[in-house]
C-alpha cells in the first residue's frame, strides 16, 4: 500500500441519490490537475481499460496526505474488488449485455466501463466524490465512450430503482456499511430480480460477515504484482453472486 494514509479505507462512504444526477465538471483546474497528477495505466486485470491512476511514479505517491487538495482519491486507485468485477463483465458481456447496470462505489469507473464494453444500455456509477465524476468521465473519454451520469449521494436509504445488474467492489470494509449494503441489495433483488454481483480479495470484513451464508463464488482470479503490493499481499480477487 502506498504510504500516504488517505488510501486506508477506514470511514465509511456513501452514496447519490438516483434524483440528483451530478454533472462531471467541478471546473477545468480539476481536470487539469488530474491529467498532471495521475498515470494512464493498463498493469491491472483489464488491460482493456485505460485508466488514469495514482501510481508510485506520481508526486503525490511520496507526498504528505494534507498536500492534496482533496478529500481521500479513492477514485484514484483500481482496488482489486473492482479489477475482478470488471474483468468478469468483460470475459462473460452476456452478463451486462443490453441491461440497465448501477456501480455502487464506482471509484475510477472501471467496472461502469466494462459494463459499457460489454454492451449494457444504460449505466448509472454511484461515488461521493464528485471530482470522482471528473476522473470517470475522463476515463470513459480515454476508452472511446460517452461518459454516463454520476450521483454523490446515499441511495441506500431510498427506495431501490429497477436495475438489471448491480455491481460493487471493495465496499465490504466496515461491519455498519456491510449491513446496509445487505439489506438494500436484499431488497433490490427481492422487489426487482436485480443481479448482484460483489468483488472482494477476501477482506477479514467480509469474510467474516454473514452475507457469505448467501454468496455464490463466480470466478476468481490472480491479482497483478503491483496491486499485491499496494493491497498488504492480498493475492487473488473473487466475484460474487448475492443469492438472499
Amino acid at each position: 500500500m502506498c504510504r500516504l494514509g488517505f488510501f486506508v479505507r477506514s470511514s465509511v462512504r456513501a452514496w447519490g441519490v438516483f434524483t440528483q444526477v451530478v454533472c462531471y465538471s467541478t471546473g477545468n483546474w480539476v481536470r487539469k490537475f488530474i491529467e498532471e497528477n495521475t498515470e494512464i495505466c493498463r498493469e491491472h486485470l483489464t488491460p482493456e481499460i485505460r485508466l488514469r491512476l495514482l501510481t508510485p511514479r506520481c508526486p503525490f505517491w511520496h507526498g504528505r496526505p494534507d498536500s492534496w487538495p482533496f478529500a481521500d482519491p479513492y477514485w484514484a486507485i483500481y482496488w482489486p474488488g473492482g479489477q475482478a468485477l470488471s474483468r468478469y463483465l468483460l470475459d462473460n458481456p452476456h452478463v451486462a449485455e443490453m441491461g440497465s447496470v448501477l456501480d455502487l462505489g464506482s471509484g475510477c469507473g472501471a467496472t461502469a466501463i466494462a459494463a459499457g464494453m460489454s454492451g449494457a444500455s444504460r449505466i448509472l456509477a454511484n461515488d461521493i466524490d464528485p471530482v470522482a465524476g471528473t476522473a470517470i468521465a475522463m476515463n470513459c473519454e480515454l476508452n472511446n465512450m460517452v461518459p454516463f451520469p454520476v450521483l454523490t449521494k446515499n441511495i441506500t436509504d431510498t427506495e431501490p430503482e429497477k436495475w438489471s445488474l448491480i455491481v460493487l467492489g471493495d465496499m465490504f470494509y466496515d461491519e455498519e456499511l456491510a449491513d446496509c449494503l445487505q439489506e438494500w441489495l436484499r431488497q433490490c433483488i427481492h422487489r426487482h430480480g436485480t443481479k448482484v454481483l460483489i468483488g472482494d480479495p477476501g477482506r477479514p470484513q467480509f469474510v467474516g460477515h454473514g452475507i457469505q451464508k448467501q454468496l455464490c463464488r463466480m470466478a476468481e482470479y490472480p491479482l497483478p504484482e503491483s496491486t499485491k503490493q499496494e493491497n498488504y499481499g492480498l493475492t487473488s480477487c473473487s466475484v460474487w453472486s448475492y443469492e438472499p
